[in-house]
C-alpha cells in the first residue's frame, strides 16, 4: 500500500514559490502519494490559527510538510505550532546571504511576485497576448515569433506557450499538425521559412488516445489507431526536415519550457 503524506504551502502571498520549491522535493520520493494543500494570504494572526488548525487536522496518521514563505516571524511561530515537519529553506539562506553582505534583510510581503521591473512585466503581458492570438494556427503570420511549436493536436503545444510567455515573457506561437498535413508530409510553406524558430512534440500514442476520449470520447480522433499514425507520421515530419523534438509524455511543462529555450539558443534573451 502507498505510504500517503500532506505538504502543505504556506505563504503571506501567492505561496506560488514554495509550491515551487515544494513540488521539486517531493519529486523525489516516487514511493509517497503526496496530498498537496496551498495556504495563500496567510497574512494576519486569524488565518495563521487556522493554518495551524489545518496542519494539525492533516497529523494525525503522517507528520505532514510545511513550507513556510511567511515573513512575520510571529505568524510563522502560529503556524508551526500546527505540528508538521518545518521546511524554511529561505529563512536560513537569507541568514547566510545577510551575513556574507553585512546588510539585515527588509522583509516586504509579496515583494517576489510583486511587478519590481514594469518593462519585463510589460513584456510578459504582451507575450502572453501573442500566444493568445497565434494558438493553434489562428494565425500563422509568424514574424514576431520567438518560436513556433510543431504537434499534433492535444501535445502540449498551447499551455506550453503560456507557460513561456508568462514565466519569461517569449513569444511562442503554435501549429497543429493537421491530418491533411500529416497526408501530404508536408509543413505548410509560410511556417517553415521559420524553420530556425521550429520545435517540435510528440506525444505517447496511448496517452494521446486518453487525452483525446475525455475531451471527445468515442470519437474517430480519439481512437488509437488514428493516435498512433498522427504521431509516427508527425515524427517522421520531423525528421525529414530536421526539426529538433521532444516527447511531453513524462515530461512538465517546465522541462519542457527550459529544453526549448535551450535548443534554440533562446536562454540569453529572456528578461
Amino acid at each position: 500500500m502507498t505510504k500517503k503524506c500532506t505538504i502543505f504551502y504556506v505563504s503571506d502571498g501567492t505561496a506560488i514559490t514554495a509550491e515551487t520549491v515544494g513540488h521539486s522535493l517531493i519529486s523525489q520520493f516516487q514511493d509517497i502519494s503526496f496530498d498537496e494543500i496551498r495556504l495563500p494570504f496567510v497574512d494576519n494572526k486569524e488565518k495563521a490559527l487556522i493554518a495551524a488548525a489545518q496542519i494539525k487536522q492533516a497529523g494525525k496518521d503522517c507528520q505532514p510538510l510545511v513550507i513556510n514563505t511567511v515573513v512575520d516571524i510571529e505568524l510563522r511561530k502560529i503556524i508551526h505550532s500546527g505540528g508538521g515537519l518545518k521546511l524554511d529553506p529561505f529563512n536560513r539562506l537569507l541568514r547566510k546571504i545577510e551575513k556574507n553582505l553585512g546588510v539585515k534583510r527588509s522583509p516586504v510581503v509579496g515583494l517576489a511576485h510583486g511587478i519590481t521591473n514594469s518593462k519585463a512585466y510589460g513584456k510578459r503581458i504582451d507575450a502572453t497576448n501573442y500566444a493568445l492570438t497565434h494558438d493553434d494556427g489562428v494565425s500563422i503570420n509568424y514574424d514576431d515569433a520567438d518560436l513556433i511549436l510543431l504537434g499534433v493536436s492535444r501535445s502540449g503545444k498551447t499551455p506550453t506557450c503560456l507557460y513561456l510567455a508568462l514565466q519569461y515573457g517569449v513569444k511562442a506561437a503554435n501549429y497543429p499538425l493537421t491530418v491533411e498535413d500529416l497526408d501530404k508530409m508536408q509543413i505548410p510553406p509560410q511556417i517553415l521559412k521559420h524553420k530556425q524558430k521550429i520545435y517540435g512534440l510528440t506525444i505517447d500514442p496511448f496517452r494521446l488516445s486518453q487525452i483525446r476520449s475525455e475531451r471527445r470520447p468515442n470519437s474517430e480522433y480519439a481512437k488509437m489507431r488514428q493516435c498512433q499514425r498522427e504521431v509516427s507520421d508527425a515524427e517522421a515530419l520531423f525528421l525529414r526536415n530536421g526539426i529538433q523534438y521532444l516527447s511531453t509524455t513524462h515530461t512538465s511543462i517546465e522541462e519542457i519550457s527550459g529544453k526549448v529555450l535551450l535548443a534554440l539558443n533562446l536562454t540569453n534573451k529572456l528578461h
